[in-house]
């Protein structure tokens, strides 16, 4: 089977991955799992427990072997542990597969982005980051309507639905995806399998050591991992537990969560096209300052939807974190991809980044649960808000390094 263009790959990759939803999956967990929010956050902390064990391995194994390989080993597990958690509602049952979703989903970090930047160049793919980031609301509305609509019939099935689709993944990076910017050493220059990858984790090890501003942006996911556990496990139990959904027309609580993502997704897909032209109008040197402005407005959405009474200002402020997250994402990538001048190390030095993200949230998450149990789920969502502020010191820090202006050409203008 003839295999498409990179890019090709890249943006239909962007479509189905973001199909699956998390609306149905949390309200399952609650409404069918009952799981309490300290097992809410050990979830997610068993989860990033599994990526700080094996993000750095598996990045080292799409450096030395093969990103395609890494992705398609990737993308099957996460779909199959995911589809479990739709079968199984036993608290302990799904806490253990979704440790198993992230010992798959380490495969996929570092690798994703490192493919790509190989295979378009490092000069081209800020843009394709971009432009990335916004086709994928495309799968993100089509999977969100899809799946609420099969939740409203069936929570469980919906679950099961979202995760097929990942796994479809997988199995179209086996017939369709190129990979010719990746080169592997040939066999009479490589030592043994665990040597190599032995050589590989310690040239990435160096080369971040080395860099000030790839130190500081792996502080920032550092804190920014201990910020986003107690919100993306607690925020849909806030709602069904302490500030209500809004009384109009008796909707399901899974079709507000959907219409509050669908919303959020019209405002990410606009403002992906406003940061697109400004980059092309102002180049990188915007960058971290508008990644840090979109830090600070998460860190302040976060809070209000922590303290308010409030239904209307509660959806007001997860939209606010909703945009700030969408907008900040793609900007925080580039900026770390771009420190990163050594193509054969850069999953490797991804994978730590996301590695920092995952001891956060390993560390942070049972914390911020256990708060959560004793003294209420705003006590746990106002206390992982305040945590953004020493990533934005962090952020602070790097820009007077210099690492906002790295010397590469303005982005290309759009076709």
């Amino acid at each position: 089977m003839r295999r498409l263009p990179a890019t090709t790959v890249y943006y239909g990759l962007q479509v189905l991955l973001f199909v699956p939803t998390w609306v149905v999956m949390a309200v399952y967990l609650v409404r069918v799992a009952h799981l309490s929010p300290l097992q809410l956050v050990l979830m997610g902390t068993a989860m990033e427990a599994a990526v700080f064990l094996f993000e750095v391995p598996t990045g080292v194994v799409a450096d030395t072997y093969s990103r395609r390989l890494s992705l398609i080993i990737g993308y099957l597990g996460m779909g199959v542990a995911w589809m479990l958690v739709g079968v199984f509602s036993e608290p302990g049952v799904i806490i253990a597969l979704w440790a198993v979703w992230g010992f798959s989903y380490t495969f996929t970090s570092g690798a994703f982005q490192a493919w790509i930047s190989d295979e378009v160049g490092l000069e081209n793919v800020s843009r394709v980051f971009l432009k990335g980031s916004r086709i994928r609301y495309v799968g993100a509305v089509a999977g969100l309507i899809g799946q609420v609509a099969i939740g409203v019939v069936s929570l469980r099935a919906g679950v099961i639905a979202g995760g097929a689709v990942t796994a479809l993944c997988g199995l179209l990076c086996i017939f369709l995806m190129p990979e010719t910017g990746f080169r592997r050493r040939p066999r009479t220059e490589r030592a043994s399998a665990l040597a190599e990858m032995r050589a590989t984790a310690s040239s990435g090890a160096r080369f971040a050591w080395a860099a000030p501003v790839i130190l500081l942006l792996v502080g920032v996911d550092l804190f920014m991992g201990m910020s986003s556990e107690a919100f993306d496990r607690l925020k849909e139990a806030h709602f069904l537990r302490d500030v209500g959904l809004p009384g109009v027309g008796n909707l399901d609580a899974v079709v507000w969560f959907g219409i509050f993502w669908l919303v959020g997704m019209v405002l990410g897909f606009f403002a992906t096209g406003w940061l697109i032209k400004g980059f092309e109008r102002g180049g990188r040197a915007i960058l971290s300052s508008t990644l840090f402005a979109f830090t600070f407005m998460e860190m302040a959405a976060m809070l209000a939807f922590a303290l308010t009474g409030s239904t209307w200002v509660a959806i007001a402020a997860l939209l606010g974190v909703f945009f700030a997250r969408d907008l900040g994402w793609p900007l925080y990538t580039i900026w770390l991809n771009e420190q990163i001048t050594d193509s054969s190390v850069r999953a490797t030095v991804l994978s730590i980044s996301g590695q920092a993200d995952a001891i956060g949230q390993a560390g942070g998450g049972p914390v911020l649960g256990l708060m959560g149990n004793v003294w209420g789920i705003r006590t746990a969502l106002a206390a992982g808000a305040l945590v953004i502020a020493p990533a934005l010191a962090l952020y602070a820090r790097a820009i007077r390094h210099g690492g906002s202006e790295p010397e590469l050409e303005e982005l290309p203008a759009s076709t």
